[in-house]
C-alpha cells in the first residue's frame, strides 16, 4: 500500500437507543453550510460530509434511519 494512501480506521462506539436516534437525526440534518462553518477549508468540509455520510450509513444498517 502506498504510504500516501489514507489507512482505514474502525471506530466502535456503544450508544443508548436514544443517542443512536439522535445521532442519526444529526447526520440527516447536517449539511454543507454547517460543515463549512466548522471546517478550516473546503477539503476538510468534504471530509466532514463524507464521514457523516458513512456514519449515517452505519446507523441505517443498525436500524436507525430517520425519515
Amino acid at each position: 500500500m502506498n504510504a500516501d494512501e489514507p489507512q482505514p480506521v474502525t471506530v466502535t462506539v456503544e450508544l443508548s437507543e436514544a443517542q443512536a436516534w439522535a445521532l442519526a437525526e444529526l447526520c440527516k440534518r447536517i449539511g454543507w453550510a454547517d460543515a463549512r462553518a466548522l471546517s478550516v477549508d473546503e477539503a476538510e468540509t468534504h471530509q466532514m460530509i463524507r464521514a457523516t455520510d458513512r456514519l449515517a450509513g452505519a446507523l441505517r444498517e443498525a436500524g436507525f434511519s430517520p425519515r
